[in-house]
Formats: structure tokens, sequence, C-alpha cells
């Protein structure tokens, strides 16, 4: 809790709603019914473990069935509560409209500390909970479709699935009950890296555009911009990876659970991963300076902040502090509402974490798609493309003879150009067409409607825009 008071994170949600919804032209029983969350579950049952029986309580929220199946992660913490679950489900709604994947919105979570377990007591938590929510169809792959969160991973959708295929032996279409899963279990390449790669993806784009790059006060490309992330999980990682070491950006901070790591000449990710693997955490890392007050990081000079932890990290007690003058939320909801108006007011553009993290959702959808299709994409025309790329290929050698000493080939060209697209480029391909195609859609808003000030309004509009179409589209 931060010392100010503030809305809570479901408020926040419908906070921002509300804000765009405001700027739109809704009747006032659509808007309503679009805001509300359908459904939700919540389940108690118990696991025999260590003699004992152990009483878990779990949900399952459904806040928008405008299309089917409806799409969510579920999360393993003990901060889990129907408030939390309720507004993560809206996010998923927003966010699915937003990048045109045709799911409605859900969310899950279990009250449990991951750690405190062993993994096969974890597992047998994991089989009851999907058990629990398999039986009343909230985990279907027609009607309702989860993925990892904080806390769940390829390990657990795995159980997940094979828990839901032993209750349902004959649903041919069973692996697409869950997203996320391990590559030999039904999943598909590039899963894993996905909501970082969505982040990399947003910033390219974002970084094409002169006048948004000029809103934020900044020049040039992603080149040499520097860069802190707070939290090196799955998605802080990728997403620092892949900027430093294909855009050339510069990592300066790194904050994790145990404090920050600081370098103003930039501070070797994959090397900073290693160690916390090994160490648990960053103190006593070498090559950067540690701070025990991970905060303070948050507040120092850099180009571009990515908060990809945790709720709330940014809030009304630390926003005036914040140099960043442009934020990416590539977690959910890592400011809040208070945090959002003081950062509006102060000129700091802030890419919204419905847009900035659907990078996730949007290859579970074509992890799903690939399931329902029963084959891996690129098994049908990958050896058909480099069958054609051979013929121009072959032609080009004919005239690198012809021509002589005149003109040849450049190096590499021949490799690059006969291999033919495999799984995971198609996957990047896939995410990289969302990410542009979802900001552009976001950017017109913003920059055609003197009314909307920032993206993240923006976002919003478009998003609710499409969920009432599909409202409309069924009759209500």
């Amino acid at each position: 809790m931060t010392a100010t008071k503030e809305p809570s994170f479901r408020e926040s949600v419908d906070l921002m709603f509300n804000r765009a919804a405001s700027l739109m032209d809704l009747p006032p029983g659509l808007e309503e019914k679009i805001r509300v969350c359908n459904a939700t579950y919540t389940v108690r049952f118990g696991v025999r473990l260590r003699g004992d029986i152990h009483t878990f309580t779990g949900y399952r929220s459904v806040h928008s069935e405008h299309m089917e199946p409806v799409k969510g992660g579920i999360r393993f913490a003990l901060a889990v509560n129907q408030d939390e679950v309720e507004a993560l489900a809206a996010l998923m709604t927003y966010k699915c409209a937003l990048v045109e994947t045709p799911f409605g919105g859900s969310k899950g979570g279990l009250c449990i500390d991951p750690r405190q377990y062993e993994e096969h007591e974890l597992e047998q938590i994991t089989r009851r909970f999907a058990y629990e929510l398999a039986k009343r169809d909230l985990i279907n792959p027609s009607q309702n479709v989860p993925a990892p969160d904080m806390g769940t991973g390829e390990r657990e959708m795995a159980w997940m699935a094979d828990q839901y295929a032993r209750m349902n032996t004959t649903d041919i279409n069973a692996r697409a009950c869950v997203t996320g899963k391990p590559l030999n279990a039904g999943g598909i390449a590039g899963r894993v890296e996905a909501t970082g790669r969505g982040i990399q993806y947003a910033l390219r784009e974002f970084f094409r555009h002169p006048e948004d790059i000029q809103k934020a006060g900044l020049s040039g490309k992603l080149d040499g911009k520097r860069i802190i992330v707070q939290g090196l999980g799955n998605v802080g990682y990728h997403a620092a990876k892949f900027l430093s070491e294909e855009d050339g950006s510069r990592i300066v901070g790194i904050i994790e659970w145990d404090g920050a790591l600081y370098n103003p000449d930039g501070i070797d990710v994959e090397s900073v991963r290693q160690w916390i693997v090994k160490h648990g955490g960053v103190s006593d890392y070498p090559d950067a300076t540690h701070s025990a007050e991970g905060g303070a990081v948050l507040e120092e000079e850099c180009d571009i902040l990515i908060p990809a932890a945790l709720e709330g990290v940014i809030n009304l007690d630390n926003a005036d502090r914040i140099k960043a003058p442009l934020i990416i939320e590539a977690a959910n909801g890592p400011v809040t509402a208070g945090a959002d108006e003081v950062l509006r007011d102060r000129g700091v553009v802030i890419i919204p974490d419905m847009y900035a993290n659907a990078g996730g959702v949007t290859v579970s959808y074509f992890e799903w798609v690939k399931n329902l299709s029963h084959i891996r994409f690129g098994r049908m025309q990958r050896r058909q493309e480099e069958s054609r790329h051979e013929l121009i290929v072959s032609e080009l050698e004919r005239l690198d003879r012809y021509l002589g000493d005149a003109w040849s080939m450049s190096p590499n060209f021949k490799a690059k150009y006969l291999k033919g697209a495999d799984e995971l480029e198609l996957v990047r391909s896939g995410l990289d067409d969302t990410m542009r195609i979802a900001y552009q859609s976001m950017r017109e808003v913003w920059h055609s409607r003197d009314d909307v000030e920032d993206l993240r309004t923006a976002a919003y509009i478009v998003a609710i825009d499409r969920v009432s179409k599909s409202y409309r589209a069924k009759g209500l």
C-alpha cells in the first residue's frame, strides 16, 4: 500500500474506462454492459498434502463474452483476490479487442505461494484446480482458454491441458483448452518470449513516427536509448535482451525484489539473468552499482522506463520523481490512475499495458489456431517456398557466371534467401504485424481528436468501439 490514498487496481481500470467512454456516443445501457464483469466463479477445494487436508481458494472471472472463447491467464500468487482478477479480466477484454484477437476477456488466479511446495505437490494442486474449472466449462477450447501468468508457466499449462484431456477423452481439440504449453505438448515456437518481443515491436513502431517521438521529447531511433527495466522475469528479461542486443539500446538499470542495479555505461542483461538464476537475486552482482532501495533506481535519469513486474509501482507517492519521458507498461497496471494523471500533466508519454503487453495473448491466439488446425505453421509451405527461391537463385548464379567480375551476389545472400520461414519466424512476423496495426489504430485516434490527450484513452476508445460493435451485431 502507498501512503497516499488512491483508487484500487479495479477502480483504476473503471476510471480509465469511464474517461474513454465519456468521449464516445454509447447508449447508457450498452456502456454499462461493456463495463461490468459478467461472472466470477470462486472455488475452494481441498488437497491432501504431507498427511493433512489443505484448502485452497481460486477464481475464474469472465468479463465479456461478446466473442468466445474468452481468454486470459491464470496466476498463482498470495495476493490474488476477486477484485484483482475482475480488473485483469476487463483488461483482457479490451486488450483482445485492440489487437483483434477473436476472444472475450477472462482471468483466473489461485491464492498460493508456489515456492512453498514441491513440484509433485504443485502438480496435485494445479490438477485439482483445473478439474474444478473444467467441469464448469471454465476451461474449454470453445468457451474459456487460460494461459500462463504470474507464478505459472509451461509446466502448469501442460498439467492443466492433460487434466482436461483426461476428463474429455473424445474431444479432438483438447490441446486447445489452454495456451502457453511446452512445444512437445502442443505449444508454439516463440510463446515464451512473446510478451517481451511484443514490447520490442511496440517500441519499434513508436519510433517509426517522428511526431510521436517528439511528443515524448525524444529524437532519433532506439539505438543508444537509455532504458531502466523494473522486473527481470520472463517479460522484462526478453524485452531488455532484445532491445539491447538487436536495437542497440542501453540497459542502464535493472530493478529486482532484492534491490536494483545501475550502470550508466550499460548492463549485460544475459549476465544478470544468469546471476539471478544462480544466486536468486541481484545482490553482489559485480558489474553494476547495487542499491538496496530499488524504488530509487526507478526515479533515475533514462529515456525509456519499462515497468515489467507488479501493479501500482508508479503511484501518487513517486510519480513526481519519475524522470523518464517515455514509459511502456510491460506489466498489467503498473501505473495507477492517480499517477497516470500526474505524468500526463507533465507531458510524459505512456504506451499503455492493454497494448504494450498484448504480445502474449497474440501468440496464444496463434497457438490456439495451431491446436485447432492440428498442424504446425510452415509445415505445408516452407519447402515449396524454398523451391521457388531456388529458381531465382539459380538464375542469379547464371548471371554471376556470365558477368564475371562485373557483378557478383552478396555474401550469404543465397543461404538467407533460400531458407523458408519456419514456425518461429512466422509467429514473429504475425506478432510484428499485429503490434504495428494496433499501434496505428491507437495513434489515429490520438492525433485526430483534440479531446484525446494520451495513448491510453485512445486505446480504450478503439477497444470499446470494437466490443460495442460485436454486441450490436448480436442484437444487443
